[in-house]
């Protein structure tokens, strides 16, 4: 590690491991309601818990964002951090902020609009923070070397930071607000936040592969341009059923079809890049996971962001348990797997030892990527099956369907108890105790870093 001011990533680190446990023991508290309806009714709601969950994974992804830009940041500008103290007040801005909404929400304070339930003082704490943040990492590429990793992170992080704006703006009328509130939640997941996730993928596969750095600029310039050409316009898919103009019919169906692209492209670029790199790296299961990430992002984004697409299908599938299959691979593959892969990576650097309990970290793996596919199929047979009985042949009310999903849901949350014990596995691994301590010696790296 060349750069004191990378150390600031661990605080980050810490702060979204933690988040990220809670956020999978409120999902399968959450998971509980679907097979026992009255579990936690008086003391936790159904719509309290959800809400914990949803917020818990958005604000742990971003502190983990915000750490891989601490850690890489430096190494690309080639200076250390503009302002340390600017990162740590952030960090506790942030953090409080996060806090302040959990402790409303468990006394139903909340604006009631799914993923931005924060209420308004929560939001402006928030943005506080990001704005910190972006000054600060905007300042140390300013004043440091330009790469292409650097720009197109910057350009990602300016761009979530913008979009959130639009969550201050709450009209009475419901149209208008479904239109604006999909330009933070849509353009974040499946726009800005690939361009944040294309620009860690490469810094990661440049130190791990060792393939030159012009040859994966090349792959990210493609990559960038595919998901801002399909992700802006494929807003439209969530406007089909809203009381928009027909058009967008056309326009969501034909250009969200295209956001397949750019996770097929992560994939061969992942894998071409892995398979042409000359360099055998120590830490396997970071490797790993920079693989996994794109694989999973592409069948839980793509593929089955594809099946229900189409506005045709969608008429039938939408906001059923086809959407949930589709949301939890997605988010799984394409941004909690991303900020595990950096997590894995840097973390021996920022203790100070060897790649360690690699085992443990790769068993990790295997098990909540395993469990989150089978929750996936799970949650696809079930939604196949509500949209038979509920919306192709009718005439079953709600609650009929839903006790007719129960085997599902049971095994939706087996699947989730077995996340919960890869997360817990995933953290120890790289908080645990480790068998060798490093030789300490100034300005040296644990591992010879391909020439740029």
């Amino acid at each position: 590690m060349r750069y004191p001011t990378q150390k600031l990533a661990n605080l980050y680190f810490m702060g979204a491991t933690g988040l990220f446990l809670a956020q999978v023991l409120f999902g399968v508290l959450a998971g509980a309601v679907y097979v026992w309806p009255n579990f936690l009714a008086v003391l936790l709601p159904f719509n309290i818990l959800r809400m914990i969950h949803t917020n818990a994974l958005i604000v742990w992804l971003l502190l983990g964002f915000f750490g891989a830009t601490y850690y890489l940041l430096p190494e690309e500008a080639e200076r250390d951090i503009h302002s340390p103290f600017l990162a740590k007040l952030q960090f506790w801005i942030f953090l409080v902020s996060a806090a302040v909404a959990v402790v409303g929400y468990l006394f139903r304070i909340h604006e009631g609009r799914e993923f931005l339930e924060q209420p308004l003082y929560v939001k402006i704490g928030l943005v506080v923070a990001v704005l910190i943040f972006l000054y600060n990492v905007s300042m140390t590429v300013l004043r440091g070397r330009k790469t292409a990793v650097s720009t197109v992170l910057l350009t990602g992080l300016w761009g979530a930071g913008i979009f959130f704006l639009f969550a201050f703006y709450n009209p009475g009328n419901l149209v208008i607000d479904k239109i604006y509130w999909w330009w933070v939640v849509h353009i974040w997941v499946e726009g800005v936040w690939e361009l944040i996730m294309a620009s860690i993928l490469a810094f990661l596969l440049i130190k791990l592969t060792g393939v030159d750095r012009e040859v994966v600029e090349k792959w990210l310039y493609v990559i960038v341009a595919l998901s801002l050409f399909s992700g802006l316009l494929g807003t439209g898919h969530h406007y089909l059923w809203i009381g928009t103009p027909g058009y967008w019919q056309w326009i969501g169906s034909i250009f969200s079809t295209l956001e397949i692209a750019p996770f097929f492209a992560m994939v061969v670029w992942a894998f071409y890049l892995t398979y042409q790199g000359s360099r055998q790296h120590s830490n396997t299961a970071a490797l790993l996971w920079c693989l996994g990430c794109p694989v999973m992002a592409f069948f839980g984004a793509g593929v089955w962001g594809f099946m229900h697409t189409l506005h045709p299908i969608n008429f039938y599938t939408h906001g059923t348990q086809v959407t949930a299959a589709h949301g939890h691979l997605a988010f799984f593959g394409a941004y909690v797997m991303l900020n595990l892969a950096v997590m894995t990576y840097a973390m021996p650097s920022l203790r100070g030892v060897q790649p360690f309990n690699q085992v443990l970290n790769m068993w990790s793996f295997w098990i909540m990527t395993s469990a989150m596919a089978f929750m996936t199929f799970v949650l696809t047979f079930a939604g196949v099956v509500q949209v038979h009985m509920q919306r192709v042949v009718g005439g079953y009310s709600y609650m009929d369907v839903q006790d007719q999903l129960r085997l599902f849901f049971a095994m939706r949350e087996g699947a989730g108890l077995v996340v919960v014990i890869g997360a817990v596995l995933f953290a120890y691994s790289i908080y645990g105790p480790v068998r060798e301590q490093l030789t300490r010696v100034p300005g040296t790296r644990l591992q010879p870093e391909p020439a740029e």
